[in-house]
């Protein structure tokens, strides 16, 4: 699917780039852990003084300091485990206290009329927060063709009740060193969404 580069397109679609790439970015790395070249890129990351490019930085210098198999360790503890991770990043879990639960039929029911379908080869539950994720950056970038209502109404619906929790709950999660600045960025974009929402209705 192609996917749109309005870098220099209206202010506007310069948002939505970078909205776009926020949660893409958010999403590759809630999906699995991040190899060596990925680390690298991470560690390049500049910011600026604002509260998200500050996290940014310190994302950086965590990046600069790990190492593949540390990550994939960090990764596994957190979102895996022998049994289970530290953490369920799923929205039934979080909402109901139990997987599979009615936000996760709420949501496929959602994903269906958007003609989303899930990835072949991926079997966790949709309502996983990294799929959330780039479902969200889809809609950002125009490859799925949803305006700023239905955005709004899908973010409301499926993150707000609970990512703000999910992310609160990974800084503080015993393993987390390197997913510990990312907290800190997933935080920060979903409460900047939200207030833009709220703004724009």
């Amino acid at each position: 699917m192609t996917r749109s580069q309005p870098a220099t397109g209206s202010a506007t679609d310069r948002i939505d780039a970078a909205r776009s790439e926020q949660y893409r970015f958010l999403a590759r790395l809630l999906s699995g852990a991040p190899d060596g070249g990925t680390l690298a890129a991470m560690a390049a990351l500049t910011g600026d003084s604002t509260a998200l490019g500050q996290a940014f930085e310190a994302l950086a210098r965590a990046a600069a300091q790990a190492d593949a198999e540390a990550a994939a360790r960090e990764y596994f503890e957190l979102f895996v485990g022998v049994g289970r991770g530290e953490l369920l990043p799923y929205a039934s879990f979080y909402l109901t206290g139990f997987l599979n639960e009615r936000p996760l039929a709420n949501l496929r029911a959602d994903l269906a009329r958007l003609g989303v379908a899930r990835a072949e080869g991926r079997h966790e539950p949709e309502d996983h927060i990294a799929l959330l994720f780039e479902v969200m950056a889809d809609m950002a970038d125009g490859s799925l063709d949803v305006d700023d209502a239905g955005q709004a109404a899908f973010f409301a619906t499926h993150i707000a009740p609970w990512a703000g929790q999910f992310f609160d709950d990974l800084t503080v999660a015993p393993s987390a060193r390197l997913y510990r600045p990312l907290a800190e960025i997933g935080r920060l974009v979903v409460d900047i969404e939200a207030r833009a929402f709220r703004l724009a209705a």
